[in-house]
């Protein structure tokens, strides 16, 4: 079936966001930063380096099945069908909904990513004017935003996340998202390489390893948000501490920005792979 104009529109600019990330180049100062980090981290055992990886791995894995089986994504999950019922009414499954046109699943997306930056950007505010137990408990909370709203743009364009080869793929969404840019591309690359040899879809049988030396940029922007947080916490302005509200609020929803922007790509380029236009 040949596309229609929106789609020839969104694949478009798919591409061109595609080749964005692949020319990204980084500058003098990523490139030693880069050098530093791993050369600091491998100065440790190997025995200690392989734990962390392992427990974080863990960590991601549990906390993905956790939020996939818990009963507000369930609830969630019949909002997105019903959503799709409006322009559908016979969608049945979340499948059904690869038979919508893109520009109504985009809006149904969008939807949910617009629900979930406002999550982060409240969450951050949060982190910034409460307690130290409000500040700690916020790099989980964004984990869980985070892969949440993967999860929910999954379904949205008709992909489950109960099953190993979607679970995996969309904890490598996440986990790509969350990479600096200078790094992005190759694990793009990864992921349309685990889709191109995927057999059935159902068993993942890729690198199912996902954190490495090269994603802790991200555990380490977080730390200097909370030591930013905790140096502007006591300067009030009219009795609340803005800056490190405002600190936090922004911090949280560029995240939040930068990992939705990634997985409406990703998913968008598995629409048109499913439509034969890739």
């Amino acid at each position: 079936m040949p596309l229609t104009q929106r789609e020839l529109k969104v694949l478009d600019e798919l591409n061109a966001w595609e080749n964005k990330l692949y020319d990204y180049e980084p500058n003098d100062f990523e490139l030693a930063y880069d050098r530093y980090l791993e050369r600091s981290f491998t100065s440790l055992p190997v025995e200690v380096q392989e734990r962390f990886f392992t427990l974080f791995d863990s960590w991601l894995f549990h906390l993905h099945s956790l939020i996939q089986g818990s009963q507000l994504q369930m609830d969630a999950k019949e909002r997105i069908l019903s959503a799709g019922r409006v322009f559908n009414p016979d969608l049945d499954t979340i499948k059904d909904l690869r038979e919508l046109p893109i520009e109504q699943l985009e809006f149904i997306a969008k939807q949910q990513i617009a629900r979930h930056r406002l999550y982060s950007f409240v969450q951050g505010g949060m982190s910034g004017s409460g307690g130290n137990l409000v500040l700690g408990v916020d790099m989980p909370a964004m984990a869980v935003i985070n892969l949440r709203i993967v999860q929910l743009v999954a379904m949205t364009y008709g992909f489950e996340v109960n099953t190993p080869f979607e679970m995996m793929v969309a904890l490598k969404v996440f986990h790509t998202a969350t990479m600096p840019s200078r790094m992005q591309s190759a694990g793009w690359e990864e992921l349309k390489n685990d889709l191109d040899q995927a057999e059935d879809f159902y068993f993942y049988e890729g690198n199912d390893d996902l954190t490495d030396v090269t994603w802790l940029e991200q555990p380490i922007k977080q730390i200097f948000k909370g030591m930013a947080i905790l140096m502007f916490r006591k300067k009030h302005v009219q009795g609340m501490p803005i800056i490190s509200m405002a600190i936090g609020a922004g911090a949280n929803y560029q995240l939040t920005r930068r990992v939705t922007d990634f997985a409406h790509k990703f998913y968008q380029m598995r629409y048109f792979k499913e439509k034969g236009a890739l």
